[in-house]
């Protein structure tokens, strides 16, 4: 009778065999994707829980408004009046854009290893240029109502959320996937 460990290997290298030639020689695609779309997914969830938690006690503003406010980027004011269906649109761009931050963090992470190696900084670094992305650049040339500017502790308490909820989830993510199996954290 055949040892147990030569017919699980023989099974695995049956299943393991086609998928190769599927996927390509290279194992990282999935995990990239596995990456990026876990980056995302726990990076959007706390951003925009931190987005709702914080608007929320500074001005009385519903999770449902905040929702609609991200989808206003696209819709300009009509968002606000489209009710859960804008919501919806506004969450589901919300996770677009921490996904794309995200493949971004993973693919520069790629070539700029310090990024994996010093992951906290690296991660709050990326959340402060995240925040200036977004505020700077993306929301200017958005569809988003004219209204007046951030205080500065609006600002400086969205920045943080960004660099807390966005960078430095991301940034940590990115380097427990890049760690090789069994090998702990240093």
């Amino acid at each position: 009778m055949a040892e147990p460990t030569s017919v699980n290997d023989q099974i695995t290298d049956s299943v393991t065999q086609p998928n190769v030639k599927v996927l390509g020689e290279s194992p990282m695609r999935p995990k990239a994707l596995q990456v990026i779309l876990c980056g995302g997914l726990i990076a959007g969830t706390l951003d925009l829980t931190a987005a709702c938690i914080s608007s929320w006690f500074r001005a009385g503003v519903d999770p449902v408004r905040v929702m609609q406010s991200i989808a206003s980027g696209l819709l300009g004011a009509e968002a606000f009046s489209g009710g859960a269906t804008t919501a919806v649109l506004g969450v589901a761009l919300h996770f677009l854009i921490a996904t794309v931050a995200t493949a971004v963090f993973y693919f520069a992470s790629r070539k700029l290893r310090f990024l994996v190696e010093h992951a906290v900084t690296a991660g709050l670094l990326y959340g402060v240029a995240v925040y200036m992305f977004m505020n700077f650049v993306v929301l200017p040339l958005s569809a988003i109502p004219q209204r007046a500017a951030p205080s500065l502790s609006g600002r400086i308490i969205g920045l943080f959320i960004i660099m807390l909820c966005v960078g430095l989830p991301i940034a940590i993510i990115v380097r427990w996937f890049s760690r090789p199996h069994g090998v702990s954290a240093s």
